[in-house]
């Protein structure tokens, strides 16, 4: 039978055994409480959230750790707060076998939405015609 991608969150989750369910409910949990408008979605088949238009952030479960994907950036702005986990450019691994670091995560998401603000590109403001246009 061939294997299907999650098409939510609540399908990934059931593919791992109930303590991993349980740290990708706390992840989760933690990311939309930092991050209130962002929307989850699934992409490269984990858990992922859209910030300003595009995915900003991913999470997912492995054998030992969940990892959190905030991107490059992000990783290098808490380089000094991550030295006790696992880091490659854009990810960082939490062990499963110990508690998440909620004031941590939030930080880093916290830090991505402002990224995420900061590099959106402003709107533009229908300008009304100028006086020498209206007297035509």
């Amino acid at each position: 039978m061939k294997k299907t991608d999650p098409t939510g969150f609540d399908e990934y989750a059931r593919a791992f055994p109930a303590p991993t369910q349980r740290a990708l409910r706390t992840m989760r949990t933690m990311i939309e409480e930092a991050a209130p408008d962002a929307v989850q979605r699934i992409s490269y088949k984990m858990p992922a959230y859209v910030i300003d238009g595009k995915v900003r952030i991913w999470f997912g479960a492995f054998e030992s750790h969940i990892g959190l994907y905030p991107g490059a950036a992000a990783v290098a702005a808490f380089e000094d707060d991550l030295t006790a986990y696992k880091t490659a450019k854009g990810s960082i691994r939490f062990p499963l076998d110990q508690p998440l670091p909620a004031k941590l995560i939030a930080r880093i998401v916290a830090f991505v939405v402002r990224e995420a603000s900061d590099s959106a590109p402003p709107t533009r403001r229908r300008q009304s015609p100028s006086k020498s246009a209206r007297k035509m």
